[in-house]
């Protein structure tokens, strides 16, 4: 994998598809439906991020965001459930190793859609999408220790646990154990 070809990739992200969500560039015009969720703190309970304090914020956000995607170097996709068209979530890449070929998901959902699949729906979207169009052959997500919901969507993609990595990150005043799934090409292939 090159990083000419995940700047190209990404500085025109596309659009992709799944039963029913869309995953698309994020825009200021979804600051209400990003802030509905961004400024819950069992939203950011197991993220490095705190809660959007206003839309205002949010909006800000969204416009630095367009910056990034203008670069190329930013790599998560506004989720929309397709039947309200409401902004739900995030989901993509936080990191992308053109060395190594891997890269690690992240995702985030609004709670008032917890519990209904979508979570499993958007990063299964997102591994297809890094194994057939970025052509990695590794990807790994992280997750807080204590967040069994991101663990189970893990474990529902068939991703293998991989261990904690004790108080590995400094997070929100204290020390955070962070788990380690991951699954490879060949696993995937599998499936």
């Amino acid at each position: 994998m090159k990083k000419e070809t995940v700047y190209k990739l990404f500085s025109n992200i596309p659009t992709l598809k799944t039963e029913r969500l869309s995953l698309r560039a994020m825009h200021p015009i979804d600051a209400e439906d990003m802030y509905d969720y961004a400024c819950r703190r069992e939203v950011t309970e197991f993220l490095l991020w705190e809660p959007h304090p206003s839309v205002a914020y949010t909006k800000q956000y969204l416009g630095y965001i367009q910056s990034r995607y203008a670069l190329g170097d930013f790599y998560d996709w506004a989720v929309i459930e397709r039947e309200s068209r409401r902004m739900i979530g995030t989901c993509g890449f936080t990191r992308i190793d053109t060395v190594n070929n891997m890269a690690e998901i992240g995702y985030v959902l609004n709670p008032d859609f917890w519990g209904r699949g979508y979570a499993t729906e958007m990063v299964q979207k997102i591994i297809e999408f890094a194994f057939s169009e970025l052509g990695v052959h590794r990807i790994e997500a992280r997750f807080m220790e204590g967040n069994r919901a991101s663990l189970r969507v893990m474990e529902k993609l068939g991703m293998t646990f991989e261990g904690y990595h004790k108080d590995a990150i400094f997070a929100k005043g204290k020390y955070r154990t962070v788990g380690y799934c991951a699954t490879v090409r060949e696993e995937n292939k599998q499936k």
